[in-house]
């Protein structure tokens, strides 16, 4: 049986199953979560290696876990998730042990403390709540509240959503080898920063200065131990973009370069070395603007040349936190899981993952000077020699023209 087809089939049908029910208001129950859902499914499927089988059996009850909100009531949605899997897969003529493999995942991710059984079932069930152990966990949370809101009709107090996730998350253990070493810290780091908002304490006011002071949360300020604000990230995204512009204008200049050059060339050879023999005195002036712009052109060809680094990295450059796996250069003689390893490992390392960027910046910035130091090479070159040039053409038929 050709899994990745078949997988693609699963897809496909997801895709169209939310797209004709997006009608349904589930802010949070919706095919953004389930992609987000696939995609960390796939992450760990990729981490531990799992067979074509099993990466179809994780993959489609991913795709299928959440189907049940929009056919049946919230409450057992993962049974109606699991019966239209099934469904699905008898149409198209998938085997019945592998049916309930997909069953069993879709039924792990129940919220009622069940342990699920096997690697497969836990990667599911890890993935469904991948997000507690990220970034993402605040805003999602929200969402999970505003659809609770909607679907049962009345709005639920601020303090007892956080009461119930703070017990919700206090209360929860990622299953899988991955959940435990790249989420949980995080979780646990989630998780207290939900408890310092719950129980922080009221606006201080020094009454003989009439100042208010707010706590740290409230100011927008954060420890040295937190991740930083979206300030340096768009400042990252900036310099990353500023360079890439400049190295494109690098580009085009090379290029405008190479063309005039090219043209000059072409007149040389195919007009003016033709009259030499009728013309001796216009050989030396030829032959200087021949070299000029030959040499013009190495240059502005070794500014728009590609350098290549060896393309792999080891485990130690990743345990050192050396290599840049921002850089195509780094990885592309590596194999996908070697890379896909790798990024997770810097993706849950704050000073990895910064790290990289600085370093792509600044070999975004090394590449730029040697380029535009050719370039200002080939431009002198070109200048300087043309205006020597003419002068040596006027000089020889001046004084030799007749």
């Amino acid at each position: 049986m050709n899994y990745t087809t078949l997988l693609e089939e699963v897809k496909h049908h997801a895709l169209h199953f939310f797209k004709t029910h997006e009608e349904t208001p589930f802010l949070y129950h919706n095919l953004g979560h389930t992609e987000a859902v696939v995609k960390a499914a796939t992450q760990m499927a990729s981490y531990y290696k799992l067979s074509d089988r099993d990466v179809f059996i994780v993959l489609t009850a991913a795709w299928f876990h959440d189907m049940g909100y929009y056919t049946g009531p919230a409450e057992g949605h993962e049974k109606t998730a699991a019966d239209l899997a099934a469904i699905f897969l008898r149409q198209h003529g998938v085997d019945e042990p592998t049916i309930t493999e997909v069953q069993q995942c879709i039924m792990a991710t129940c919220m009622n403390g069940q342990t699920p059984e096997g690697l497969k079932a836990q990667i599911v069930t890890d993935a469904d709540l991948f997000h507690w152990g990220t970034d993402e966990f605040a805003e999602r949370n929200k969402l999970m509240r505003k659809e609770a809101e909607t679907r049962l009709n009345k709005k639920i107090a601020k303090e007892d959503w956080q009461r119930g996730t703070i017990k919700l998350l206090s209360t929860h253990h990622y299953k899988t080898s991955y959940g435990q070493q790249f989420l949980e810290p995080k979780k646990k780091e989630n998780l207290e920063k939900l408890k310092a908002k719950f129980e922080e304490p009221p606006l201080l006011v020094n009454i003989s200065t009439k100042a208010t002071t707010l706590p740290e949360a409230a100011t927008g300020k954060k420890g040295n131990n937190n991740r930083p604000d979206k300030g340096i990230e768009t400042m990252f995204r900036i310099s990353s973009g500023n360079n890439q512009r400049l190295s494109d204008m690098a580009d085009n200049k090379a290029h405008i370069m190479i063309s005039t050059t090219s043209i000059i060339l072409s007149v040389i050879l195919s007009v003016l070395l033709r009259k030499l023999e009728d013309n001796p005195h216009l050989v030396i002036p030829t032959m200087l603007l021949l070299v000029v712009c030959v040499t013009t052109m190495v240059f502005a060809i070794l500014a728009t040349r590609p350098n290549l680094s060896n393309g792999t990295f080891t485990q130690e450059d990743i345990d050192t936190k050396k290599v840049n796996l921002l850089f195509f250069g780094n990885f592309y003689r590596m194999s996908y899981d070697e890379y896909a390893n790798a990024m997770n490992h810097m993706m849950n390392d704050r000073d990895f993952l910064y790290g990289s960027l600085t370093k792509d910046v600044y070999s975004q910035g090394v590449v730029l000077s040697r380029k535009y130091r050719l370039l200002r090479k080939a431009y002198d070159i070109f200048m300087f020699g043309i205006i020597l040039s003419v002068v040596a053409f006027a000089f020889a038929t001046i004084i030799f023209g007749h």
